[in-house]
């Protein structure tokens, strides 16, 4: 006999915040810094696993950003950010812009984008410099939608990864 399913409705509600946790972190993801400017030429930047390509044309990726959030408001001020895909090595700088401390910059080496005032950073995997598009509120995050304006890439740096609530390399292996 088929088991009767319950209504959509009643499994609302049914995980609790470890499980979410637990059941998301056993994606290994990237780690970037997205990064913005005020409107006063302060440089915001925050942590963030949550990017993803959208399309490639036109050319768009999305990051979620938490709100409340200095960075998002910087964002939505100058309508510009960029991500900075971190290489291995940088897992201190990772922890720098998830924290709460307000000089997240100091002892970053950073320059202007090339066609954007958001802040890239040095020595990362790629950066993306983007134009905001679209802002979407989604429960407690920001989805962001923007349009590359200019990436590099890198040629030398390996990623770093995030998985269960470490950080790790990632190591190329030759196709067999």
């Amino acid at each position: 006999m088929t088991e009767q399913l319950r209504p959509v409705e009643s499994l609302l509600d049914q995980v609790d915040l470890n499980t979410f946790r637990s059941v998301m972190g056993s994606l290994p993801t990237g780690v970037s810094v997205v990064t913005s400017i005020t409107s006063e030429g302060e440089p915001r930047g925050l942590t963030c696993s949550a990017v993803c390509s959208v399309s490639a044309s036109p050319p768009l990726l999305l990051v979620c950003v938490k709100h409340p959030s200095a960075t998002l408001e910087a964002i939505h001020e100058s309508s510009v950010f960029a991500v900075n895909f971190l290489s291995s090595g940088m897992a201190d700088v990772a922890k720098t812009f998830a924290s709460p401390v307000p000089e997240r910059f100091e002892g970053v080496p950073w320059t202007q984008g090339k066609r954007i005032a958001a802040p890239v950073l040095h020595a990362t995997v790629a950066t993306a410099e983007c134009i905001l598009t679209s802002s979407y509120l989604a429960g407690d995050h920001q989805i962001l939608v923007g349009r590359l304006v200019h990436g590099d890439v890198s040629p030398v740096h390996t990623p770093l990864a995030y998985w269960r609530a470490q950080f790790s390399e990632v190591t190329s292996h030759s196709a067999a």
